[in-house]
């Protein structure tokens, strides 16, 4: 049928009008020239930059789903090129202008609410039940993917400490830490990068999640107590402070756990539960990651603790839950990556052959510590030599995990903005390596060795 007249007008307002009113808004906004800048508030800024963020945060996650990584990936590389080392060296007068220190500030705010949403969801997407039957070789894994780790991180550690120690700083915590940053495996960009190629349900896919899970809380749990050497005035607090730590998950199990068990048998038959449960769940997180400052803690470490409590097998939780992991993944990582990127200084690098070469040696030794343990772990408990490094290659993937502790060491002053700069590095290519890695490799479902 031939298109009407009125139809061929509306399809060239559609494509004219747009065009139109930008270049109306744009004349406006040339007219009224410095009046604009001069009536900028801090709150106007504040929501260009993030608007900034998202914008190029969620064109690049689009741009690497297209190349075949998880989106994630695009997003951590957009928060790195809103800061200085990108944006800031292509326009740095833009830069600063749209990120002053009123807008870093707000940034750093809601980054941290975001960081508290992820750590709350990452403890309650944690499944033990799933290792059932599996124990012999995810105890294993476990052991090898995070002692290597651990122990070739604490010996370059101590061997550049003359580089990354910050002065005055003592040098237990920071080797610790270094130990740590090198053990994390990032179970959320695990667990995506499975699901998109459709292994999350086979042997490995179900051992590699189970073995992330494990080792976060692990790695979380050895965080705690570095912290403890770092703000508390040395070994000597280390008691205190664990009993402190002790009480909150006393607390946590005989208090939250219960409440959160009833309220849920108490929703299951209401109308509209999650119009309750959200609330209660975000209240709860926010609540326990206080809680966890105020004995010493990070607050991360609080909402991770929380998220423990919640009941597993509820329904009602689960949809709650992806109620907020929509809006924390959509909205405030994209923030904390961008706090990243206002941290990251690629510039510290320059000419500087040293620091190209930390990167290069911690980056093949992160990786290499990672799949030497973790399919170490697997040999031993009977794996094919094809299976077992491909589970490796798995456990290297580092992602959002790696970012938020390494934040941690930077804000508790465990190290420099050169290690941390690295440390981001070395997080954003073992997690890009990964698919490659295990692309094609991953078999079809099968029983996997006890």
């Amino acid at each position: 049928m031939t298109p009407s007249r009125p139809s061929r007008a509306a399809g060239w307002r559609h494509r004219v009008g747009p065009l139109v009113g930008a270049a109306v808004l744009a004349g406006a906004l040339a007219l009224l020239g410095p009046q604009v800048g001069d009536g900028v508030t801090s709150v106007a800024r504040f929501l260009a930059a993030v608007g900034l963020v998202l914008a190029v945060s969620h064109l690049l996650g689009l741009l690497f789903a297209r190349l075949g990584q998880p989106p994630v990936v695009g997003e951590i590389a957009g928060g790195l090129l809103v800061g200085p080392s990108a944006l800031g060296a292509a326009w740095p007068d833009g830069q600063r202008a749209l990120f002053t220190p009123e807008v870093t500030d707000g940034l750093a705010m809601a980054a941290q609410l975001g960081v508290v949403t992820f750590m709350f969801l990452l403890g309650a997407e944690l499944r033990l039940e799933r290792v059932a039957g599996s124990e012999r070789v995810v105890g294993l894994v476990v052991v090898g993917s995070i002692a290597v780790p651990f122990a070739t991180g604490a010996l370059v550690a101590w061997l550049w400490r003359d580089a990354f120690l910050p002065a005055g700083e003592p040098l237990l915590p920071y080797v610790l830490f270094f130990g740590i940053a090198l053990s994390i495996t990032a179970l959320p960009v695990l667990a995506r990068i499975l699901l998109d190629s459709g292994t999350r349900t086979t042997g490995i896919g179900t051992v590699a999640i189970a073995c992330a899970a494990i080792g976060d809380a692990v790695a979380w749990s050895a965080l705690a107590v570095v912290l403890t050497l770092t703000d508390g005035g040395g070994a000597g607090a280390v008691p205190a402070k664990a009993a402190t730590a002790v009480a909150l998950v006393v607390a946590t199990a005989l208090c939250a756990r219960p409440a959160l068990v009833a309220l849920d048998r108490l929703l299951r038959d209401r109308p509209k539960p999650e119009a309750v449960m959200l609330p209660v769940l975000v209240v709860g997180a926010v609540t326990w990651s206080a809680l966890s400052e105020v004995v010493g803690l990070h607050p991360v470490i609080g909402a991770f603790l929380f998220g423990l409590a919640v009941p597993r097998d509820s329904a009602l939780i689960t949809a709650v839950g992806e109620q907020l992991q929509g809006f924390a993944v959509s909205v405030l990582l994209p923030l904390f990556f961008a706090g990243i990127g206002l941290k990251t200084a690629f510039g510290l690098f320059g000419g500087d052959v040293g620091m190209w070469w930390a990167l290069l040696v911690l980056l093949l030794t992160a990786t290499a510590s990672k799949v030497v343990g973790a399919a170490g772990g697997a040999l031993a408990a009977g794996w094919s030599t094809g299976d077992a490094l491909t589970l490796g290659a798995l456990m290297n993937c580092r992602g959002v995990t790696e970012l938020v502790v390494v934040s941690v060491g930077l804000q508790h002053g465990l190290i420099d903005e050169a290690a941390f700069t690295i440390l981001v590095l070395v997080a954003l290519l073992t997690t890009v390596a990964t698919g490659p890695l295990v692309r094609g490799r991953v078999p079809k479902p099968h029983e996997v060795p006890v």
